[in-house]
């Protein structure tokens, strides 16, 4: 029940973050560069749910956000599920305390990202490459999640802990059975 209580937060967290980005960041913008709050949301859940969590639930909202925008179906799912998988991967290695840390995982993903969904674009759709715009809009959009994540960084941890906290639970519990 605490699990599905999650999820559903966490639903209605991807649709205020998809009204902020298509609404308050389209006006305030870098360069006409915007940032990209759906990799911090799908890194953070990566990060204090785990890898399984992060993974499914970035393809599952990357499904939704090709739905809303209307571009081919998959493109933000593999680059979200693959920020989730990262995230998850990367909650082993290091402190969910430091800002800083954060900060730099977040800018590493969101080129990462930015890489692989421009090269699907590339390949899948035949788009042209234009390397040095794509490195400027890149290198923007890092900066922009990073500046981001420094001030939200203590609302994310605060939220990642609790949901944490239900979220492992019942595993345990489970396990305490045993023992």
């Amino acid at each position: 029940m605490k699990r599905a209580l999650i999820i559903t937060v966490l639903f209605l967290v991807f649709l205020i973050i998809y009204f902020l980005q298509s609404n308050f960041f389209s006006w305030y913008n870098i360069a006409g560069i915007q940032p990209n709050l759906f990799i911090v949301f799908i890194l953070s859940i990566g990060l204090f749910l785990g890898k399984i969590c992060g993974f499914s639930l970035g393809i599952i909202f990357g499904i939704c956000l090709d739905l809303f925008i209307g571009k081919r179906i998959g493109l933000n799912a593999i680059m979200l599920g693959m920020a989730g998988l990262v995230g998850g991967i990367l909650d082993k290695s290091f402190s969910k305390e430091s800002r800083i840390t954060f900060m730099i995982m977040t800018m590493a993903v969101t080129i990462l990202c930015e890489i692989i969904n421009y090269t699907l674009q590339i390949i899948l759709l035949g788009a042209e490459p234009q390397f040095v715009k794509f490195m400027q809009i890149v290198i923007i959009e890092a900066i922009y999640n990073a500046i981001l994540v420094i001030i939200l960084y203590p609302l994310i941890q605060k939220a990642g802990n609790k949901a944490e906290e239900i979220y492992t639970e019942k595993q345990r519990k489970s396990l305490m059975r045993y023992y």
